[in-house]
């Protein structure tokens, strides 16, 4: 049996035992009482550290404050001042010798993206209710959460209801909407408690103040949560971790999801397709055994030595009906987290178990309606939005579907700052849609922030706008040649020249005027994404094409108007375009026939009024400010 180091294993997942403790998650509407009730809890099941009963009295007192039970979890002194609970707390406790973990989540929605790893794994929940104010915005986004992350078993805790005399009339009509939205969401609520957690009515024991109410407190209701499943009778699965190699050895390190393993059995390396034999199960500082199950870090030694990446998948060889599913097309159900609405064509990270895929977004199938959870067509997801998407996958990967109280296809969005972006539970393999082909766009590897250090400057889209004749290509060029002069990578896309090779298939109507801005806009972000800085010198007339071009660009559009007077444009006339148009030879012609709606907000403002170098210094200056 090897051996490992605590340096060694300090990269591995600490071993977490599924079944010894039952993980409830507590989640509710910022200052609905969350962290006045795990306080509680924590007091009546006599869970308390010595002498921290004393403290919490004492920093009460100082505050001129009865016992405050939420000071023992606002241990952060941002929380203590701004009264809110900023991250997930894990905090076990002990009911009738049956062990718990309480997994706090944040209320506030800037914090939501705690919840989303905080409460992976819970097995039930305690959705916390302020009686007097009823079902609110935060309270459906966290019922949605909670059908996100595939929890059943639900109790309802009606808090504060000290405030409304525990009026039952009042307390049934916010039972009733709460059961209705759960409903919607099919999600079954077990129980719904009234209760005052800061004063202990129907926590631990039943509460004179409502004589009416016959269930049970919120302890009996938590003992009688079933004991989570066991994860041992399912097909085996271990994501690999990492390979070691000592004495001329190599192990295979990693945790099992789910199932077990055994030495002598086959599995196959997913990713490889290749089968071997499980030589030995090894662990380390822990007696030997040839068997390993569900929530066990362990390492394997493989015939034939055999080796897997890192994110690659163990599962067991001879069965079909127990392998993971294979596909470069997935369903995910998705909650999301940026500030900025997800719009089709964004490629991310998808983190799953150990691995990291990379995935485009090829289809935004319905967005939720939080008014009435309704799902509806959309283009976009807006900020906190939940929606069902499609991801392509640049190579295919093996999951399996997610699935309520196993590990199983529980994946997370990243951007390119290792940032989380959204909860995207993978529900199943992505059908192509109604015209939709088996295109797979693929994301690059290499981060903006690496190309930015290689290069020695950021990256932008400069879309220079103006009247025909205003003077963007001249800027534009005089200023490409300045910035390179600079060592700046900068490539300019003039409109003739697009028209010449690109476009040159598309005419001037306005349906192929919006079909050159968007082939350009697209070709402007595949060079920013390279690491460049892009000038677009382009009449692009109308403000709805440029909104088109800047919402495929994204945050890398910088707009310029370029603001040369018309009569100035007519004077020029450098192709000889105006006097076409006035004598009737140019037809649509913008400025004359056709109208141009200048910028209403641009980002920058250069006048075209003759004194070029004036004008490519204010671009320079604008360029450099942006990337450098």
């Amino acid at each position: 049996m090897i051996q490992i180091s605590s340096e060694q294993t300090s990269s591995l997942q600490n071993p977490v035992r599924h079944g010894v403790s039952t993980p409830i998650v507590i989640v509710g509407h910022v200052d609905h009482g969350k962290s006045t009730l795990i306080g509680r809890l924590l007091y009546d099941t006599d869970s308390l550290p010595d002498g921290r009963l004393v403290q919490i009295v004492e920093s009460s007192r100082k505050r001129g404050l009865a016992v405050e039970w939420s000071f023992l979890l606002d241990s952060l002194q941002i929380e203590r001042d701004q009264g809110v609970t900023v991250d997930s707390t894990r905090i076990p406790f002990q009911l009738n010798g049956r062990d718990f973990v309480i997994v706090d989540a944040p209320g506030h929605r800037q914090f939501l993206r705690n919840m989303i790893t905080g409460a992976a794994d819970a097995e039930a929940a305690v959705l916390v209710v302020d009686a007097a104010e009823g079902v609110r915005e935060q309270t459906r986004r966290h019922a949605m959460l909670l059908r996100l992350i595939g929890i059943n078993h639900v109790i309802v805790l009606l808090n504060k209801a000290d405030s409304v005399g525990f009026a039952e009339d009042v307390l049934q009509k916010v039972e009733h909407d709460i059961r209705q939205l759960l409903s919607q969401l099919e999600i079954n609520v077990n129980e719904v408690i009234p209760a005052s957690a800061r004063d202990g009515d129907n926590i631990a024991t039943r509460s004179e103040k409502a004589p009416w109410y016959k269930g049970p407190s919120l302890l009996e209701a938590l003992a009688l949560i079933p004991l989570p499943a066991s994860r041992h009778a399912l097909p085996f699965r271990m994501p690999v971790q990492d390979v070691y190699r000592f004495d001329g050895v190599r192990y295979v390190a990693g945790r099992i999801e789910r199932g077990t393993v055994r030495e002598g059995d086959k599995l196959v390396i997913g990713g490889q397709g290749q089968e071997a034999t499980v030589a030995e199960v090894c662990r380390w500082h822990a007696p030997h055994s040839a068997v390993a199950g569900a929530g066990e870090s362990i390492a394997l030694r493989l015939e034939p030595d055999l080796v897997p990446d890192r994110g690659d998948l163990l599962f067991p060889a001879g069965d079909k009906t127990a392998a993971p599913l294979r596909s470069a097309r997935l369903k995910t159900r998705l909650f999301w987290l940026r500030g900025e609405p997800l719009r089709v064509g964004e490629s991310f990270r998808l983190r799953l178990a150990t691995a990291e895929y990379d995935v485009t977004v090829a289809a935004i199938n319905a967005v939720v309606n939080l008014d009435d959870l309704s799902l509806n067509p959309g283009d976009e997801v807006p900020p906190d939005g939940f929606a069902e998407i499609t991801l392509t996958v640049a190579r295919s990967m093996l999951f399996d579907p997610f699935a309520p109280g196993t590990p199983d296809g529980r994946g997370v969005l990243v951007d390119m700052h290792q940032r989380i972006v959204g909860g995207a539970p993978i529900i199943g393999i992505g059908e192509l849609g109604e015209g939709e082909n088996a295109i797979h766009p693929t994301a690059s590897s290499v981060s903006h922030a690496a190309r930015s250090a290689l290069r020695g400057h950021g990256q932008a889209v400069f879309w220079m706008t103006g009247l025909p004749g205003a003077g963007k290509s001249t800027i534009a060029r005089y200023a490409e040649e300045e910035l390179s002069r600079d060592g700046v990578a900068v490539t300019v896309l003039d409109g003739d020249t697009i028209r010449a090779g690109l476009c040159s298939d598309l005419g001037f109507s306005p349906e192929d005027r919006r079909e050159n801005i968007r082939r350009v806009a697209h070709v402007a972000r595949i060079l920013a994404e390279s690491g460049q800085v892009v000038l677009v010198a382009l009449v692009s007339p109308l403000i709805k094409d440029r909104a088109m071009a800047r919402e495929i660009i994204g945050a890398d559009w910088h707009e310029v108007f370029i603001n040369t007077a018309p009569e100035l444009c007519q004077k020029r006339d450098p192709k000889g375009l105006y006097a076409q148009a006035v004598d009737g030879r140019v037809a649509e012609f913008t400025g004359v026939s056709s109208a141009y709606e200048a910028p209403e907000a641009p980002t920058f403002v250069i006048p075209g009024d003759g004194d070029v170098q004036h004008s490519v210094q204010q671009l320079t200056q604008a360029v450099r400010k942006a990337v450098l």
